[in-house]
């Protein structure tokens, strides 16, 4: 049984991977801004009131979890927006970089001491913070902030290697959620078992690949 920590767990693809890691018997610790009744209904351990873009908030959360070791830390919490060239909006922008880049790497930050030696963590990231697979423009918020995770990503895998900690940078395929308005090719249920399945092939000499949850292994 492992001990997995989730942000953003309330909805979509989050609310999935509890369901799921807790489905195969795993202790979930599900964070969010605001829970939800089916969240709750689960079984697993709720932390709501979370903010992965305040200070003051995962500080509270760490020290909530000292003490406590995982092996598995999962960044999801999420958001998007959709800015043109035309109508950019900066506030908008300014927030998906604070949630998207920042908050991974702040909970990540705040949470290395939760982290056991040989644990893994995985960055719930889009394909289109890819810059060479952007052949379309627009989204200058979304591509922006996914493309800074990714490159945490890839500094946190060469960090945390020597303490045998992996990580995973994971394009969860195009979901329908919430977050894209029902759009998608792919259910939240069927992202999760694989994104899941990623984790469970990480080790620390694949530690900082870039994978579609497909398994495909996705440009910069």
């Amino acid at each position: 049984m492992a001990k997995v920590l989730v942000t953003g767990a309330n909805r979509g693809i989050g609310f999935s991977l509890c369901k799921l890691l807790k489905s195969r018997g795993d202790e979930v610790i599900a964070t969010c801004r605001r829970s939800t009744a089916d969240l709750l209904q689960l079984g697993v351990e709720v932390m709501d009131g979370v903010d992965v873009t305040s200070d003051k908030s995962i500080n509270l959360l760490a020290e909530k979890l000292r003490g406590q070791m995982l092996d598995l830390l999962v960044n999801n919490a999420g958001v998007l927006t959709d800015e043109s060239l035309r109508e950019l909006d900066f506030a908008a922008i300014q927030r998906q970089m604070e949630t998207n880049a920042y908050g991974p790497l702040r909970v990540t930050h705040k949470l290395l001491p939760n982290l056991k030696g040989g644990a893994k963590v995985a960055l719930i990231t889009s394909r289109m913070g890819s810059i060479a697979d952007n052949t379309s423009g627009g989204m200058y918020g979304y591509r922006m902030s996914k493309a800074a995770l990714n490159a945490a990503g890839k500094s946190l895998a060469y960090d945390l290697k020597p303490r045998g900690i992996a990580v995973a940078i994971l394009h969860p395929g195009y979901v329908s959620t919430e977050m894209t308005g029902g759009h998608g090719t792919v259910r939240p249920e069927e992202s999760a078992r694989d994104l899941l399945k990623r984790v469970e092939e990480l080790t620390v000499e694949s530690t900082g690949t870039f994978w579609h949850a497909n398994g495909q292994i996705l440009p910069w």
